[in-house]
């Protein structure tokens, strides 16, 4: 694997665990009891993107590593799937 495919397979994992943890740790202006006039009280408090940014990238690169642990350490592959996966009859 290349670096370039390393990266690609990485941004992929990351914009799909982005969306993942965007409502972890939201908090509405309901709940905090603060609703600004003219908007939902269902909207979000405050901007908490920077806390999203970091948890998605920790929780990327831990999936990644257990991929990388997986093919490279344990020398899974694709192949190795129908050993892995039961077999239903």
């Amino acid at each position: 694997m290349t670096w370039f495919s390393a990266f690609a397979v990485f941004f992929i994992i990351w914009w799909t665990v982005l969306f993942a943890m965007l409502p972890f740790g939201l908090k509405t202006q309901d709940e905090e009891n603060d609703v600004t006039l003219g908007t939902v009280p269902s909207a979000p408090r405050g901007p908490h993107m920077l806390k999203v940014v970091i948890r998605t990238t920790l929780v990327s690169l831990a999936i990644c590593a257990i991929f990388y642990g997986l093919t490279r350490g344990l020398g899974y592959s694709f192949d190795d799937l129908p050993k892995i996966v039961p077999e239903f009859d």
